[in-house]
């Protein structure tokens, strides 16, 4: 078995003339990081909007994870946004975003996630602004869509199958004008586009029923990291 590589004297990700040029670690600032494994969750970092009496907590799974359980009736939906908007998508600057989350049901269920617009009707109206994953009531299929000042850039469908196993789904920004789009770890597709959203975007999540039945979704993990 091979040994861990060991860098004694520490290791950088900047010039020896930077600032953080002699830190023994890397330099955490270079890039804005929101990473959340839901160890711990407090409804006051986030923007909700119910439909219907729905509950979020956290439950017993290897990683952390919290359950967000809807009440039983046709389009109950729980709408969530971290509060304040602090991702903007700009030119030079890249982008990466990441969700690791599962559905209780993969075809009966409305499904958004990704960054937005502050909008507490997500799934019922689309967001003005927003580079997000969504999942429409009645079928099995993921799509990936740009929405700019309340136009439709892109539009992908059928990127990847729903199903009720955990799934990763995750894009990136090269700074330029192209998106990657992944499932599963696995690239799916790009988008080369001028036209992306400029304003202020916040990390969301909606999840609503698509018949009367209480439905829930289980957030693994979510990252949305952007260059300084």
């Amino acid at each position: 078995m091979s040994s861990p590589f060991r860098a004694s004297n520490g290791i950088t990700n900047v010039a020896s003339s930077n600032f953080m040029g002699q830190a023994l670690n890397l330099d955490p600032t270079l890039t804005h990081r929101y990473f959340n494994d839901f160890d711990v969750y407090a409804a006051a970092d986030w923007t909700i909007t119910d439909t219907g009496a729905n509950t979020r907590a956290l439950t017993n799974a290897d990683g952390g994870a919290l359950l967000i359980t809807n009440a039983a009736a046709d389009n109950d939906v729980s709408n969530m946004q971290l509060v304040g908007e602090s991702f903007t998508f700009a030119s030079g600057k890249k982008v990466w975003v990441k969700y690791r989350i599962t559905l209780s049901d993969a075809t009966q269920s409305d499904c958004v996630v990704g960054l937005c617009i502050l909008d507490t009707t997500l799934i019922a109206s689309a967001p003005t602004d927003g580079v997000y994953f969504r999942k429409d009531d009645g079928d099995t299929q993921w799509d990936f869509t740009v929405r700019a000042s309340s136009a439709m850039v892109s539009d992908n469908s059928n990127i990847g199958t729903a199903s009720t196993s955990a799934v990763v789904l995750g894009y990136y920004f090269d700074g330029v004008n192209k998106f990657e789009y992944w499932f599963d770890n696995t690239l799916i597709g790009t988008v080369e586009t001028t036209g992306f959203p400029t304003t202020e975007l916040s990390v969301s999540m909606a999840i609503q029923n698509g018949e009367a039945v209480a439905k829930t979704l289980t957030w693994d993990l979510v990252l949305a990291e952007k260059e300084r």
